[in-house]
């Protein structure tokens, strides 16, 4: 058995939009379900990245705030 999802058919992204309460035109659900299959694969290859050794984004731009402000300091 394959992981891999069937792409959203275009009358399926109309009625996830319709129980979302967002109601498609009939001419925007071939984009809206092209558009949600690229998201899709998007997250599928993000969930497969090994973050273990990475630390959070609040860290790295915390990090980044220190070097800025020693380095201006060691300039006055």
């Amino acid at each position: 058995m394959s992981d891999v999802e069937p792409p959203l058919t275009p009358p399926e992204a109309a009625r996830w939009a319709a129980r979302s309460g967002l109601p498609l035109a009939g001419d925007r659900t071939q984009v809206v379900a092209a558009t949600a299959d690229h998201i899709h694969s998007v997250v599928s290859v993000l969930r497969e990245l090994d973050f273990a050794d990475t630390p959070p984004a609040a860290h790295r731009a915390a990090e980044e705030t220190r070097v800025v402000e020693a380095a201006r300091d060691a300039a006055v």
